[in-house]
């Protein structure tokens, strides 16, 4: 983006400015520390001590983040199970640490797939075997094949991350019943399900499904979250719910959330106290839930998406080139598009300089060859002016390229 600062950008999925402009740290930290004070039975200067010390490895608001996905989730998740994490990105790479352990065990991923993970799995040496996702979201017959394929070359199909709602990059999403097969899959083939459910809070009202988490009756799924879309990303703060138990060479039964934060003490020491306790406040400012909050962001991402949508429509209808071709979310922050050239970096410098219009290649996302006439927009960011100022750039630049 600073080489083609003129460029309207569909290319970063981060949250609008305008769902964090009300944003009064203060009024969270005081409310944190009068939580504190009268809930926790500190005296006002250990309260305010908390937030200068490195704090325990494991979180310092996790019966707060248990709260709240009873209460907004149906996820039943004792404080113990949670750990608090710098991101979720730090969630990804603790899980998969301490879980694969040998070169034998391998991490499934929907293709494409989001490249935190897949970086991550990179970093550790994990192998990951790439499933096909189709607008349902992670096709299960073929990871069911996956599994079965790992186990005849001797290996094991260990974790398989998934973002069952509107998935980055794809913008795909499960249905409740390919979720319960998912889970139905996990128990059959005895692995876990490392779930990452960011967007989902971008459902229309009505149109909310389960999380993963919330329909596991045998502890299949480790459930990963953030607070960076809904709060505000400069937080850094992230959880993980892993209540499975595990037990050491010794005999000894834990929980799998007990490991994690060992590992974390390692890695990050803890999660920054100041950066939990503004989360806290804003949690208790708003009776421990924050429902209401999604709601009025998912309303925003919502009417980007839909002039996102509703401009490409317009286009359509002014005439473009044939062979190109969308896909509609009913939620999230990305929309796909394919094209009948290929979506590389050499079109991208080109749409850029020339049209002043950025986008993502979607071949960045998979583990093979595939998405190489695909591209993906993202719509999260911009105002309505910017999109559909975008939006018009976009048609100049397929109209200018491809209409031959």
């Amino acid at each position: 983006m600073r080489r083609y600062p003129d460029a309207i950008s569909f290319a970063p999925g981060a949250p609008h400015p305008d769902t964090y402009a009300d944003l009064d740290v203060e009024r969270c930290l005081s409310r944190f520390l009068d939580h504190a004070v009268t809930e926790w039975g500190h005296s006002p200067s250990t309260a305010r001590r908390l937030l200068y010390e490195y704090g325990p490895s494991r979180g310092l608001i996790n019966a707060l983040v248990a709260d709240l996905l009873r209460r907004d989730h149906g996820v039943e998740a004792a404080e113990q199970s949670v750990v608090v994490t710098v991101g979720a990105q730090e969630a990804m790479l603790l899980v998969l640490r301490v879980l694969i352990r040998s070169t034998d065990d391998l991490l499934a991923v929907a293709d494409p797939c989001y490249v935190g993970v897949t970086g991550a799995a990179r970093m550790l040496g994990v192998e990951t075997v790439p499933v096909p996702e189709g607008d349902g979201g992670l096709r299960v017959e073929a990871l069911r094949a996956a599994c079965h394929a790992a186990r005849r070359e001797g290996r094991r199909l260990r974790i398989c991350y998934v973002a069952p709602d509107f998935s980055n990059p794809g913008g795909n999403r499960m249905g409740r019943r390919d979720r319960e097969r998912l889970l139905e899959l996990a128990e059959a083939e005895d692995f876990l399900v490392l779930e990452d459910n960011v967007y989902g809070f971008t459902a229309a009202p009505g149109d909310e499904l389960p999380s993963l988490k919330a329909l596991d009756r045998n502890r299949r799924v480790v459930h990963l979250g953030t607070f960076s879309k809904v709060c505000f990303p400069g937080v850094r703060v992230g959880y993980v719910v892993a209540d499975q138990e595990v037990v050491t060479p010794e005999g000894d039964r834990t929980l799998l959330a007990d490991h994690l934060a060992r590992l974390k003490t390692m890695v990050t020491v803890n999660t920054p106290p100041l950066s939990q306790a503004v989360v806290a406040g804003m949690l208790l400012e708003h009776g421990g839930s924050l429902a209401r909050r999604c709601r009025a962001r998912s309303a925003l991402y919502r009417r980007n998406l839909a002039l996102l949508l509703g401009g490409l429509d317009r286009l359509t209808e002014q005439g473009l080139p044939p062979g190109i071709r969308w896909n509609r979310p009913a939620g999230g922050f990305f929309v796909r598009m394919r094209l009948p050239v290929p979506a590389d970096d050499a079109l991208l410098a080109r749409s850029a300089e020339a049209y002043g219009v950025l986008w993502t290649p979607m071949a960045h996302f998979h583990q093979g060859p595939g998405g190489t006439d695909v591209l993906r927009l993202s719509c999260s960011y911009l105002t309505p002016e910017q999109i559909t100022t975008g939006v018009r750039r976009l048609g100049a630049f397929l109209k200018g390229e491809m209409g031959a």
